[in-house]
């Protein structure tokens, strides 16, 4: 074979590869090559948009090198002691915060001091944000008393991420305030929808001298808002005060959405109510914030179902309408209108003819962005019917670990949902909320009543002394709870540890119960980085892992199985995961904590190892164990 025809070949070989990969991926490939990772830039919201995108493909694959991308671009920005360059908080604008939802994701991920001190910075930021007298933050220092649309989303879900992350419960009262305050202001009471921008002096050109509303209901201002209210309904307490309000606002939002989609294309005008007039266009990047709002909302369950007749359509109208595939495999996204604000120098007066008149583009980074973030949410949806509505607890008695964070409180720690750094299940969680779960925390002992609510309970590392004083075990009133809310049909999954990190005599005294309990040994000792030495190879035909064919476990701790346990995976001569089936219900264990995010995340382990396909596969299988699960996507 000459080289020429060989080198076509690859290339043919690499195009059908990059076209099978879903959406998200493809345009995350294309957005690290329009803007790679060495590349210098100022320190802009849109940046941020795309960097969102692209840490969602990250969650979706475990794939590092999404995540290096990120953490790459970022530290372009930003100097040793956490400053960022060209960034003048004097300036009061708002759309600088955006980014720092990266950054704090690094942080969280990382722990690493310098992003801390990034977060710290904008969050000062907003504590001197100048305000209208209503409390709303105004737009930038140079548009003084503007609410602008835009501004909810650059500051809204950061200020919700870092609330929620450094305990500044209060917080949720100002940020409810704002999409409140914004709502009252620009909704139009005909339509339902949302102009771009109010001025509270009524002193502005653009402004209407009675209500101080700009002019138009332009596209992306509205997609900014819908997608700012539920990022940060994901992050708001279940139980605070104005959650309600924020769900009756964010249900209007999408019914004005629905009514103004275009229907023949499923996609949404530049200028949303004026479909018909005379060169109006149809945005991509509104319409791909539509798609992301609406499919969000149903999937966290603050919007009705039928909302996914609308995300589908417009989703589809813009991969036919948008959508365009270079020579080279590589997706490109067309039709979005580079930029539209209002005042400033040359004045734009916020028109239908201003609006029309800005330049449409292709691979805009808010588009792009936008894009990503909204396939990621349509591909989530393959999975979502078959735990739907279920609960998965995780024991937080047991394990009951605490420590100081940065802020100096006490907090859960260790194979926790929340925790996000090595040691975290975070990634676990997610892999759980991709099949319709919902995730729980049981902090006291367990019990016939507060386990009923649970479809699956997770055991992970009960306790010692060393690791906690005050170690919880496994006591006879707990066997008993737990057997029977397996055998009523409850999936029990144990993720124990190896002899000197973790509790056996008790902890055996419920593996008994269903014919697997542990040997107090431990096999698959790693040195180093020899990540070979943990290495356990999967056959086929694996009744639970469907795709994962290598995985690492280090330090096992093995089974001694009597009936009804069965083994699923031996290795060395021992099982290092079984499983059983008792009553109505279902129990599997593996003797080491495994999920946690380290050896999950594809930051550490090298390529070959297939651990993040094992905890897809793991919980695929668990959700199949559910009586009255559906097994159809």
């Amino acid at each position: 074979m000459s080289k020429k025809l060989f080198g076509f070949l690859l290339l043919l070989l690499s195009i059908q590869y990059a076209q099978a990969q879903p959406y998200s991926q493809r345009m995350a490939q294309t957005a690290m090559k329009v803007w790679p990772d060495t590349m210098k830039a100022h320190w802009t919201y849109e940046q941020g948009v795309v960097w969102r995108g692209i840490e969602d493909v990250w969650l979706q694959t475990a794939d590092r090198k999404y995540f290096q991308y990120i953490k790459n671009r970022v530290d372009v920005h930003l100097n040793d002691d956490g400053t960022i360059k060209g960034y003048k908080i004097e300036d009061h604008n708002i759309d600088n915060i955006l980014c720092g939802r990266t950054v704090l994701s690094l942080y969280q991920v990382l722990g690493t001091e310098k992003y801390y001190k990034t977060v710290k910075i904008l969050r000062e930021q907003l504590s001197k944000q100048p305000r209208v007298p209503e409390g709303g933050f105004w737009h930038k220092k140079r548009y003084p008393n503007q609410m602008w649309l835009d501004g909810l989303y650059m500051g809204e879900p950061f200020y919700a991420e870092y609330a929620n992350a450094f305990h500044e419960d209060t917080a949720f009262n100002d940020i409810a305030k704002q999409f409140i305050l914004m709502e009252r202001m620009a909704r139009d009471s005909k339509t339902g929808l949302l102009y771009h921008a109010w001025d509270q002096s009524h002193k502005e050109r653009w402004s209407n001298p009675k209500t101080g509303q700009s002019p138009n209901f332009w596209g992306r201002a509205m997609g900014w808002y819908g997608m700012a209210l539920v990022d940060v309904l994901d992050q708001m307490p279940a139980n605070h005060p104005k959650r309600a309000e924020l769900l009756v606002i964010l249900n209007r939002f999408a019914t004005a959405v629905a009514k103004y989609q275009d229907k023949p294309s499923g996609l949404w005008y530049q200028v949303l109510d004026k479909g018909a007039s005379k060169g109006n266009y149809l945005e991509a990047s509104a319409s791909c914030m539509f798609v992301y709002t609406l499919a969000k909302g149903v999937r966290q369950h603050n919007l009705p179902d039928y909302f996914l007749k609308i995300a589908d359509s417009g989703y589809k109208g813009i991969i036919n309408k948008f959508i365009s595939t270079d020579a080279d495999g590589n997706i490109n996204l067309n039709g979005t209108v580079s930029v539209a604000g209002l005042g400033g120098d040359p004045y734009r007066d916020g028109s239908y003819e201003y609006y029309l008149k800005e330049k449409v583009v292709t691979n805009d980074a808010k588009g792009v962005g936008a894009f990503i973030q909204a396939s990621v949410e349509m591909e989530r949806r393959a999975d979502l019917a078959k735990g739907k509505d279920k609960a998965v607890m995780l024991d937080s008695y047991f394990n009951s670990e605490r420590k100081k964070d940065i802020t100096g409180k006490m907090v859960p720690t260790h194979y926790k949902w929340e925790q996000r750094d090595n040691n975290g299940i975070s990634l676990f969680g997610h892999i759980f909320n991709n099949y319709g779960l919902n995730l729980a925390t049981l902090y006291q002992a367990p019990t016939t009543a507060n386990l009923k609510p649970a479809a699956v309970y997770v055991i992970i590392d009960a306790d010692i002394p060393k690791e906690n004083p005050d170690a919880k075990y496994v006591e006879p009133a707990h066997v008993t709870a737990i057997s029977e809310w397996v055998k009523q049909g409850g999936v029990l999954l144990v993720l124990h540890n190896d002899t000197g990190n973790a509790e056996f005599k008790h902890m055996n005294t419920l593996m008994s119960k269903f014919g697997m309990p542990f040997k107090e040994n431990s096999i698959n000792h790693v040195q180093g980085s020899q990540f070979e030495q943990g290495a356990v190879m999967i056959p086929a035909g694996n009744p639970v892992f469907k795709t994962a064919k290598k995985i690492y476990i280090k330090e096992i701790s093995t089974f001694n199985l009597t009936a009804p346990a069965k083994p699923v995976l031996n290795h060395k001569g021992e099982v290092a995961v079984a499983m059983a089936k008792y009553g109505k219900g279902t129990v599997l264990a593996v003797g080491d904590p495994w999920f946690y995010n380290e050896y999950l995340d594809g930051r550490k382990l090298p390529a070959d190892f297939d651990n993040f396909k094992a905890a897809n596969d793991v919980v695929a299988w668990l959700v199949q164990q559910i009586p009255g699960a559906t097994s159809k996507k």
